[in-house]
C-alpha cells in the first residue's frame, strides 16, 4: 500500500549495541532527528520500536517502516549476531500496525543512499566523473568488510547484497604472499575480511608482518594500530597501515571490474574515515588502476570516501521513496 505525500515512515539502522531510529515524512528532504536506543535497554526490537512510537510519533501511527540491520537477511528477517534480537519483518507489520516492514542489510541500505550523496558527504581520491547510470559500488571495511552495488535499469534500482568479504585475499607481490602464507598457517582459509580489510584484519596484518620480518612488537587492536602509524611511533603499525590501504585498493578494483562500476567506486564503514589523509596518499589509488590491460578502464571510475555519519539514513529513505506507490 503507498502513503500519501504527509505520511510518517519509521526507519531504523540497527546494529549489535545500539540503534537508531527516525520518523521522517514522505515528502521530507531536509534533515531528520534520529533517535538512539541501546539495545540492551530492551527484550526485543518490538518493544524498542513500541517505546519510539509513543515517545516520538504524537499519536500519528506511521504505516511504513524500512529497518537496516547489520546481519544477513532471509525472507525479511534477520538474526542479529551480536544482540538477542530478531528483526522479523512479517511479524513487526501486523504487531504494531504498520502497512509494510522492510528489512535490509546495512550495506544494501548504504548503497541506497550513494546517488543522493552531496560533494560535502564525500572525499574524492581520484579518477574521472563517472558515467551516468553506470553501476555504483560500496565497500566499506568495519568490524567486517562490506560490499553492496547499486544497478539502475530502465528506471528501476536493485541494490545487489554480497557476501563478497569472505571471498579469497588476493597478493600483489611477494611480501603480500609471505603475509597470505603466514595467515594461512593460522587462519587456515584467509579471506578478504579476516586477512586484512576489517578490525580484526588490521590486526591479522600487523602480527603478520611483525613475524615476517622477525619483529617483537607489543599487542595492539585495530584503533591502537592506526594512531601508532599516524604518529610514527611504530613502523610495523605504519607498515600495516600501508599494506591496508594498497590492498584495498586492489579489493576495490577486483570488485569495480567484477561489477563493471563505471558509475564509481565508494569506500564506505568506520575505519577509513579516521585516517582519509593517509589514505589519499598512499597506493589505494595506484593499485585501484592497476589492472594491466584494463588500467584505462579504471583510470576513468571515480574513487570517493563516504564521510556523512547519518549516510544509512539517506538510504533508508531512498528505498522508502522508490519502493512507494
Amino acid at each position: 500500500m503507498g502513503i500519501g505525500r504527509t505520511g510518517k515512515i519509521l526507519l531504523a539502522d540497527i546494529g549489535g549495541t545500539n540503534a537508531r531510529f527516525a520518523l521522517s515524512l514522505s515528502d521530507q528532504t531536509g534533515p531528520i532527528d534520529i533517535d538512539y536506543v541501546k539495545v540492551a535497554d530492551f527484550p526485543t526490537v518490538r518493544e524498542a520500536i513500541a517505546d519510539v512510537l509513543a515517545r516520538r510519533s504524537g499519536g500519528d501511527q506511521p504505516k511504513r517502516a524500512v529497518l537496516a540491520v547489520a546481519g544477513p537477511v532471509t525472507n525479511n528477517r534477520c538474526v542479529m549476531t551480536n544482540s538477542p534480537w530478531v528483526i522479523d519483518g512479517n511479524e513487526l507489520q501486523p504487531a504494531l500496525g504498520f502497512d509494510s516492514v522492510h528489512v535490509l542489510n546495512d550495506f544494501e541500505v548504504v548503497a541506497w543512499s550513494l546517488p543522493a550523496l552531496q560533494p560535502a558527504d564525500l572525499l574524492p581520491l581520484g579518477g574521472g566523473d563517472g558515467l551516468p547510470g553506470e553501476p555504483l559500488l560500496v565497500v566499506g571495511p568495519g568490524t567486517g568488510f562490506g560490499v553492496s552495488c547499486l544497478i539502475e535499469r530502465h528506471g528501476a534500482r536493485l541494490a545487489v547484497v554480497t557476501e563478497a568479504g569472505h571471498a579469497t585475499l588476493p597478493a600483489e607481490n611477494e611480501r603480500e604472499e609471505r603475509v597470505i602464507a603466514c595467515l594461512r598457517r593460522r587462519l587456515g582459509h584467509v579471506s578478504i575480511e579476516r586477512g586484512a580489510l576489517s578490525g580484526s584484519g588490521l590486526q591479522n596484518l600487523y602480527e603478520a608482518l611483525a613475524e615476517i620480518d622477525g619483529v617483537q612488537v607489543p599487542h595492539r587492536d585495530a584503533a591502537a594500530i592506526t594512531k601508532s602509524a599516524l604518529e610514527g611511533s611504530c613502523p610495523v603499525s605504519r607498515a600495516t597501515l600501508e599494506m591496508f590501504c594498497a590492498i584495498l585498493g586492489s579489493v576495490a578494483g577486483n570488485l569495480a571490474v567484477t561489477f563493471g562500476a563505471r558509475g564509481g567506486v565508494y569506500i564506505a564503514g568506520g575505519i577509513v574515515p579516521r585516517f582519509h589523509e593517509f589514505l589519499a596518499a598512499s597506493a589505494f589509488r595506484a593499485r585501484f588502476e592497476a589492472k594491466g590491460r584494463f588500467q584505462d578502464y579504471l583510470r576513468n571510475i571515480p574513487t570517493r570516501l563516504v564521510i556523512k555519519p547519518d549516510a544509512s539514513f539517506v538510504g533508508l529513505k531512498m528505498f522508502a521513496d522508490h519502493t512507494s506507490d
